[in-house]
């Protein structure tokens, strides 16, 4: 199985490290100060058949309805009311950035009561608050819940997660955000993941497409634009034409491995040197198979257990000695590891030991 794998990925990696593909600088960084905002309010679910929360256990939900009704004009001050159809929950969104007033963004619905199921309920208007607590989006519609429930008299079935669902394009924007993009001077650009050789890249690309030098380096996860120096129409046009030059990150040499399924995944760049490998197992097997002992009919005497136990040590045959040569390239790796002709599992083991021993020039990440 593992060399079949290993041989794929081989041939995989063989074709595509020709020449690796560049990649947008919108797809490497994140532009500052252009980000989303996050919104939560605390709403009610109703029209849920019988599905809602337990009045008694979640008095929240008996308040926020009461609140509502009021608001309303439906007097409900001392009145005792039960219905199941009704859940508390809290609501969230990401407020885009540059979303504008009267645009319609996506929510999430989760109950935070006992209710067991928001299939078929609709939200009541939801005003969304920021971590200002200024209202900025108002939500209300119908629940798209991403399980299902069944219930009967001595069981009871579940799949996925009733309780929580969404909403698309759920709220509407009632408040903008101050941002004055037009009044940037300058905008840094966040590597997602920080590299001194890919931010010199990035650096050198968007100085080579404007012919003058507008961006410059800070640190492995900051490059600096001097908006002026581009000579652009505004911050806007220089943006949509720096995001989309195209350039060759640099990687990280990384093994990763998740143990739970056996999967080994390892970039291009990794590199293994000379050493040798011997891997066996050894299985130690204890059988334990009691015995009872019956007197002979109307003789004295009890019934006894005896024990019985067999002890056995195992030891498979292993792969030798083999030698994994230097690997210059991923698949010149992959073959010395094919060589060894292991299970994944075995294989896991045997990347750990050679890193251990220092031959394994790589970053080693397990799940």
């Amino acid at each position: 199985m593992v060399r079949t794998l290993l041989a794929i990925f081989a041939l995989l990696i063989q074709a595509v490290s020709v020449q690796a593909s560049p990649v947008r600088i919108k797809d490497l960084v994140e532009f500052d100060g252009v980000r989303g905002n996050d919104l939560v309010g605390y709403g009610l679910v109703v029209g849920l058949n019988g599905t809602g929360d337990g009045l008694r256990n979640a008095p929240f939900t008996e308040e926020i309805m009461t609140n509502i009704l009021e608001r309303l004009g439906v007097n409900v001050t001392g009145e005792q009311f039960r219905p199941q159809n009704v859940a508390a929950v809290l609501v969230t969104a990401e407020l885009p950035p540059f979303a504008r007033t009267g645009s319609q963004i996506d929510v999430t619905v989760s109950a935070i009561g006992d209710a067991s199921s928001l299939l078929g309920g609709t939200l009541v208007m939801t005003p969304l608050n920021a971590a200002d607590g200024q209202i900025y989006a108002v939500s209300q519609g119908t629940v798209i819940a991403g399980g299902a429930s069944a219930e009967g008299d001595a069981a009871t079935v579940v799949q996925g997660v009733p309780t929580a669902g969404s909403i698309p394009n759920g709220a509407r924007v009632e408040r903008e955000i101050d941002f004055n993009f037009t009044q940037l001077e300058s905008i840094r650009l966040a590597l997602r993941t920080p590299d001194f050789t890919t931010a010199g890249r990035i650096e050198q690309a968007i100085n080579a497409d404007m012919r003058r030098p507008v961006a410059v380096m800070l640190d492995a996860g900051t490059v600096l634009i001097d908006i002026g120096s581009t000579q652009m129409r505004s911050p806007a046009h220089a943006m949509g034409r720096i995001e989309n030059i195209t350039v060759e990150p640099e990687r990280r040499a990384r093994v990763v491995v998740d143990q739970r399924s056996g999967t080994i995944v390892m970039g291009e760049d990794v590199r293994i040197s000379r050493v040798a490998v011997s891997q066996g197992n050894l299985t130690l097997r204890v059988e334990e198979a009691p015995q009872v002992v019956q007197p002979n009919p109307f003789a004295p005497g009890e019934t006894v257990v005896v024990p019985r136990t067999n002890a056995a040590i195992e030891e498979e045959p292993g792969i030798g000695l083999a030698e994994v040569p230097d690997g210059t390239n991923l698949s010149d790796v992959v073959a010395g590891l094919n060589a060894l002709g292991v299970a994944p599992r075995d294989m896991i083991d045997i990347l750990k030991s050679i890193k251990a021993a220092g031959a394994l020039h790589a970053e080693f990440i397990v799940q």
